[in-house]
């Protein structure tokens, strides 16, 4: 009878230990491949998108064709994370030295409602001036997120602890570099985070090309 009864929490214990291994393993596959460098390896990421830069033109992914990609999606309002990827672009693009010029760095807001055209504009200026900034309608956004598996949602006030009603919200999305290659064929992605040597180096051996290490630099 003893036996019986030690049994019950153990076979208990054991299913939730098999529902939380499963959970892991369906949450790792559904995140893009940080380390997919061919199109055999790449998942189904990019594709068609239709959008509006800073001056008001109708910006597709066609646009860049020719130029290598590296795409971001965030918002003006992020507090971190954003800035955090947009300052490390900017040092990767002085880093890349002249390869630069074949990089065309793209940041694509998920917050329509309140990054207009304008608003993005000025925000990706003050990162630097090579960075496209785009928006476009909540489908267009949608529609271009989708496309690159980019997750975003939106979070009221209430959730963060202010009073129902409020206007204030932030956006919870994830936060890669996706990389593309000029006919817009996805070749791997980078966090956020990444240091802006390692992100050059990345982008440089994508392209066939090899830096200098910063220290070896002839002074």
């Amino acid at each position: 009878m003893r036996r019986s009864t030690l049994l019950v929490p153990l076979v208990a214990l054991l299913l939730v230990l098999l529902a939380v291994a499963a959970y892991l393993r369906i949450a790792h596959q559904s995140e893009p491949a940080q380390t997919a460098t061919t199109a055999a390896d790449a998942p189904a990421v990019g594709g068609p998108f239709t959008l509006v830069a800073p001056d008001g033109r109708t910006v597709t992914e066609r646009d860049f064709r020719g130029r290598w990609m590296l795409v971001f999606f965030g918002y003006t309002f992020c507090p971190d994370v954003c800035p955090t990827a947009l300052a490390s672009v900017s040092l990767t693009l002085e880093r890349l030295g002249p390869l630069a010029d074949r990089l065309a760095p793209v940041f694509i807001s998920i917050d329509p409602e309140r990054d207009t055209p304008e608003v993005v504009g000025a925000y990706v200026r003050q990162f630097d001036p090579r960075i496209t900034g785009l928006t476009g309608t909540p489908e267009q956004v949608r529609a271009a997120a989708q496309a690159y598996r980019a997750f975003f949602r939106k979070v009221a006030a209430e959730d963060l602890g202010g009073e129902a009603g409020d206007d204030a919200y932030l956006m919870e999305h994830s936060a890669w570099l996706y990389l593309m290659d000029p006919e817009g064929r996805f070749v791997r992605v980078f966090p956020h985070s990444v240091d802006p040597e390692e992100l050059a180096a990345g982008i440089a051996a994508a392209m066939g090309e090899t830096l200098v290490a910063s220290g070896d630099k002839a002074s």
